[in-house]
């Protein structure tokens, strides 16, 4: 894409602008929250074209990321990337995904007259909002990380959600670049419909160490897109993704123009992958302060979004050494001479890659870990995924498990199914500021303790942590 058009008095925008502003300081002056999507939905109710209007005025475009997991840290690590070019970026950076955060923060980050104050967007987006985004934004690069079953009350079965997006790729530019994790075989098949061009990224590395050895019973993309004949393995990382092949059809795996080799796991401190690109044909050594598998995905999918944008691959490299996680992301927080380490746990894939890097793959877990569950809007009303959970895996340990939250007792219960001594399992109030009291109380001096929360469980124990200072309110971060 070219550069956008110039900036051009509209008072419309104009005015849905000053509404956003006025109601993001009102909001955070009377202390309800950062204003991250009311200022958005204002605006929106005058100016149905906010998004688009100020989008179009970015002169090098915007990145859009979308998938089930990871698109808070990918896009991230993208606008830290970007930064680090110089290139001043746009970001929805708290998160907030639906159109309304997406234009909240664009307007928060505009002048009144709908100039930006930046040269690039970087958007993260809600699966469902994925087709309505990319219809208004029109990137320039758009990324898809991944494909699994999440909130099945609010976005339906995989096949619902893959569906939303072929639409949204039938509106894509023909000349966006399509990134996209090609060990999903979903996304696989879905990116055979995008208009431009299309970069694959996965994983090569073969350390047995990293692989799984059948495929979990909770993935639900166990069968070939083209054929329906089940789909076999020749390596597997994660949930589904992986070196997939059709034995019956013969579909397989697309080329890699990004692939990650040599990984490195280092517990629940750091990973290293070394990136491999075809154009330019060279390695980078991706070296992260955060830990996981799904973190050096997340890591691959930004190195080859930022090199499709043409950023050196040494910028790349040094923005990525010093990145650190999105609130709630593997965050590290200090209280009372204690240190809890938050990772944010909302479908049974991700849940289960958490619980492998913190049980070292089955083998122990020997932290105290708190799990919070809630079921609001956010998070799903329907907790019947906690079963789908490979808790199992926490029954070798011997660490105290404390469970908390709206449906902590239904998440006490699952942990006695798994098998796990009751003498383990501890219930905590169900009020944040209760639950963390109990559990730092219950924690020696010096020691850590893990904290996996479902998402408004994690802003709730947040907002418990911010009011003792321990954290910032995450709209600050």
């Amino acid at each position: 894409m070219g550069p956008k058009g110039a900036t051009r008095i509209d008072p419309r925008l104009a005015l849905a602008l000053a509404a956003a502003k006025g109601s993001g300081v009102a909001i955070r002056a009377l202390g309800k929250g950062g204003g991250t999507a009311a200022p958005g939905l204002i605006a929106d109710r005058i100016d149905p074209q906010l998004l688009a209007k100020i989008t179009a005025r970015l002169p090098l475009g915007s990145v859009v990321v979308a998938g089930t997991n990871g698109k808070t840290t990918t896009s991230r690590m993208i606008a830290d990337v970007l930064e680090a070019q110089g290139w001043r970026v746009a970001h929805n950076r708290s998160g907030s995904n639906l159109v309304r955060g997406v234009a909240s923060a664009l307007a928060e980050q505009s002048s009144v007259l709908g100039t930006p104050r930046a040269e690039i967007g970087v958007i993260e987006s809600d699966e469902a909002a994925l087709p309505e985004i990319v219809r208004q934004v029109r990137p320039r690069v758009l990324v898809l990380n991944n494909l699994f079953r999440d909130q099945l009350d609010r976005y339906g079965e995989l096949a619902s959600i893959a569906t939303k997006w072929r639409a949204a790729l039938a509106m894509m530019d023909a000349d966006t670049t399509l990134v996209v994790n090609g060990d999903d075989p979903t996304l696989a098949e879905l990116a055979t419909h995008a208009p431009g061009r299309v970069a694959m990224f996965g994983m090569t590395d073969r350390n047995p160490r990293h692989l799984l050895t059948a495929l979990p019973h909770a993935v639900d993309a166990t069968t070939c897109r083209a054929c329906g004949a089940p789909l076999a393995y020749d390596a597997l990382y994660s949930a589904h993704l992986g070196a997939w092949r059709c034995p019956a059809c013969g579909k397989a795996r697309p080329v890699l123009d990004y692939e990650g080799r040599e990984l490195t796991l280092h517990g629940v401190e750091a990973a290293e992958v070394l990136v491999h690109r075809t154009a330019p044909a060279d390695d980078l050594r991706i070296s992260l302060q955060i830990p996981g598998m799904y973190n050096a995905y997340n890591a691959l999918a930004a190195t080859a979004a930022t090199s499709e944008l043409g950023i050196d691959g040494a910028v790349i490299t040094g923005a990525l050494a010093s990145f650190r996680s999105a609130f709630g992301r593997i965050e590290r927080v200090e209280i009372e001479g204690r240190t809890l380490v938050l990772a944010l746990v909302k479908n049974p894939v991700g849940f289960n890659e958490t619980l492998r890097m913190l049980s070292g793959n089955g083998e122990d877990l020997s932290t105290p870990t708190m799990i919070a569950i809630n079921d609001r809007f956010a998070d799903g009303r329907d907790v019947s995924w906690l079963w789908d959970v490979d808790f199992e895996l926490l029954a070798n340990g011997q660490a105290p498990l404390f469970t908390t939250g709206v449906r902590g007792a239904d998440m006490a219960n699952r942990l006695k199914y798994a098998g796990i001594a009751v003498e383990r399992i501890h219930p905590l109030p169900e009020a944040p500021d209760a639950a963390i009291t109990a559990f730092v109380a219950a924690l020696p001096t010096g020691a850590t303790g893990y904290v996996l929360p479902t998402y408004t469980a994690m802003l709730d124990l947040r907002e418990a942590l911010t009011s003792r200072g321990a954290v910032e309110s995450f709209w600050r971060q």
